[in-house]
């Protein structure tokens, strides 16, 4: 697996590298063969310090985990807790996805893109109702995949991916579908097909 362990206004000793390489190589390979890459920040706020994980482990599966602790070790160690926690809820699920892969559908390349809100003007009102603000300036695009999933494995895939919103192609209908996590901490699922 390529780890690459990278800090934000913070210096990474020998010893944090090596500790990484061997907490990363222990919880994957308790659920997977081989993970593809993972990706490690460590940064600074105010008095603690921060760790991002996110790990590419098969064909778009996905999980990030986050920590924070007052030394960098300790942020570490939070961050894999919450990977590893996640993989342990989903542990039948993951291994049974890793299985069905090699019958699945190839994933829809996609494109996605972060737009900045213009600020320079204030919202304008038209006709008693105020317009929201545009966002018009592509600031990042990266490839993205739309996998072939069923409902479940879709919020399987948001949760270990820990995102608010994953848009997949249903593998009953074969319909775009969307997942997201409302405000109430409950998910919402939006299927074009059951709208008459």
């Amino acid at each position: 697996m390529q780890i690459t362990v990278s800090g934000k206004q913070v210096d990474l000793s020998d010893a944090l590298r090596v500790r990484v390489n061997q907490q990363l190589t222990t919880i994957t390979g308790k659920y997977f063969n081989h993970a593809q890459e993972a990706h490690v920040t460590f940064g600074r706020a105010r008095s603690f310090f921060t760790c991002d994980i996110n790990i590419h482990a098969a064909r778009g599966l996905t999980l990030r985990g986050e920590g924070e602790a007052a030394d960098a070790n300790a942020a570490l160690d939070d961050a894999a807790e919450h990977i590893a926690k996640r993989l342990r809820r989903y542990r039948r699920r993951v291994n049974e996805h890793q299985r069905d892969q090699a019958g699945r559908a190839r994933p829809q390349a996609a494109t996605q893109y972060v737009l900045r809100q213009e600020e320079e003007e204030p919202p304008a009102e038209t006709d008693g109702v105020i317009q929201a603000a545009t966002y018009a300036t592509v600031i990042a695009e990266s490839p993205a995949e739309i996998a072939v999933l069923s409902v479940g494995d879709a919020v399987m895939r948001m949760d270990l991916a820990d995102t608010s919103v994953m848009m997949f192609r249903n593998s009953a209908n074969g319909e775009l579908n969307v997942v997201y996590r409302r405000s109430d901490g409950h998910i919402g699922w939006i299927d074009p097909t059951t709208a008459n």
